[in-house]
């Protein structure tokens, strides 16, 4: 027998199943990474055919648009782009085609109050790393679908209100995981610096080895520098994410080593883009929730089972409840 599903899992369920007008055309939309593609996806339900324009694990750092891309986006019905420098060259293309078409900068929708820079007042872009962040995004996403796709705009006001208490479910559980970690296991060490959001949310220390962008290779200065560092804090792992080469962070872990401090190479993380489409880490609360998990359990803490609340979510991905 199915085990009982919660009142607000029902409720879910039935916001994501809100047909759209019956014989409407779905709109197209594209989007520039497999995160908005995503948020989009699931806000429309079937009055829109999304599609990411940059393909899963690549860097939209250095995406460059190719002619076809150029295709794409001048057919669509709308153009979801996050801005905020994610997607380097390729913003320069989106905000031409912005004087002719429908074109949504996401990013600019966020308070720039709680917007992060580095030293050189660079805007940080990776604002899908903090779930109650993302959140914030989905109003304006869901309006723009509704611009597109009118005659569906209730059920898109629907399904954004249940993917926001979604991402507020998965924020709660991230927050209790992590915080069941020891103070000196709160340093997140990675390959480039994309988990800044993250890390003010759930309180961890973030050190990087390359800055903001991955256009600019790190350095042996920079590979030294962590190295001491990990060695010093005596952190149990480091990381690197899917769409960066491990030779930097496996240069850390053996000058570690030379400094007389064995640290682990922790499971890739995914900070640029998701997983593979049809897995669990292939959605926006998957690779969250991975991300989670594997650093938790790297750094001592293991992560308990999701809450109810992501039943919902973990139907549409294919897994039992709680996982």
């Amino acid at each position: 027998m199915a085990p009982p599903r919660t009142a607000r899992a029902v409720l879910l369920a039935a916001a994501v199943a809100l047909p759209g007008a019956a014989g409407a055309a779905p709109a197209r939309v594209v989007a520039t990474v497999g995160m908005l593609a995503e948020t989009a996806a699931t806000l429309a339900g079937a009055c829109a055919e999304v599609a990411a324009l940059i393909r899963p694990g690549a860097d939209p750092h250095l995406y460059e648009a190719t002619p076809g891309d150029i295709r794409r986006l001048q057919g669509a019905d709308l153009i979801l782009y996050l801005g905020l420098g994610l997607e380097g060259r390729l913003a320069g293309v989106l905000e031409r085609l912005g004087a002719r078409q429908r074109v949504l900068a996401v990013g600019a929708a966020l308070p720039a109050d709680l917007l992060m820079t580095d030293g050189d007042g660079v805007t940080d872009p990776h604002v899908w790393m903090d779930p109650a962040l993302w959140a914030r995004t989905l109003p304006a996403i869901a309006a723009a679908l509704a611009t597109a796709a009118p005659d569906c705009a209730e059920g898109i006001a629907a399904r954004a209100d249940a993917h926001a208490a979604e991402l507020a479910a998965l924020h709660a559980w991230a927050a209790a995981t992590l915080a069941a970690l020891p103070e000196d296991r709160r340093v997140l060490i990675t390959a480039h610096d994309a988990f800044g959001y993250f890390g003010r949310a759930f309180g961890l220390r973030v050190e990087a080895i390359q800055g903001l962008s991955t256009a600019a290779e790190a350095g042996i200065a920079d590979i030294r520098a962590t190295a001491r560092l990990a060695a010093e804090l005596r952190v149990p792992a480091v990381f690197v994410e899917t769409t960066i080469n491990p030779r930097t962070v496996e240069a850390v872990v053996a000058a570690a080593r030379d400094l007389g401090h064995d640290v682990a190479l922790g499971p890739a993380l995914y900070a640029d883009a998701m997983g593979p489409p049809g897995t669990p880490e292939g959605t926006l609360i998957g690779m969250l929730r991975w991300n989670v998990a594997a650093i938790a359990g790297a750094l001592g803490a293991p992560a308990g089972p999701l809450p109810a609340a992501l039943d919902a979510w973990a139907a549409r991905a294919g897994l039992a409840p709680g996982n």
